[in-house]
């Protein structure tokens, strides 16, 4: 499965963003999705991943959702009271086990998208 992460951009902290992971080739229903993200100088970090659930980073948790729309073949993470903090370059990724994608062990990734947010 291919994947395309867009939606990025600049926003003021306490601002929102969607982001949006568009499959390819294959129907992304069928696997676990999930969303990184790497901040300048820092390793990449998991964020949330969907799979028959929902499961978050506690440094996102309540500020963020995922979801699927099936039909469009599309995993989205809406993005509200953004900080400072999240600003990274954001990446989805899919796997077959969601506990892959947790674990950040997925065989398939996507480009990414610039989150910036200013203070």
């Amino acid at each position: 499965v291919q994947l395309q992460a867009f939606g990025g951009g600049l926003v003021q902290a306490g601002g929102s963003l969607r982001l949006s992971c568009a499959g390819s080739g294959r129907t992304l229903s069928n696997y676990a999705v999930g969303w990184f993200r790497q901040a300048p100088g820092k390793e990449r970090e998991y964020v949330s991943a969907i799979g028959l659930s929902q499961y978050y980073a506690d440094s996102v948790k309540g500020r963020f959702t995922i979801s699927r729309d099936n039909a469009r073949n599309t995993v989205y993470l809406q993005m509200n009271g953004l900080k400072p903090e999240d600003t990274a370059v954001y990446y989805c990724a899919a796997d077959a086990a969601v506990r892959n994608v947790v674990a950040g062990t997925v065989n398939y990734w996507g480009r990414g998208t610039l989150v910036t947010v200013s203070s």
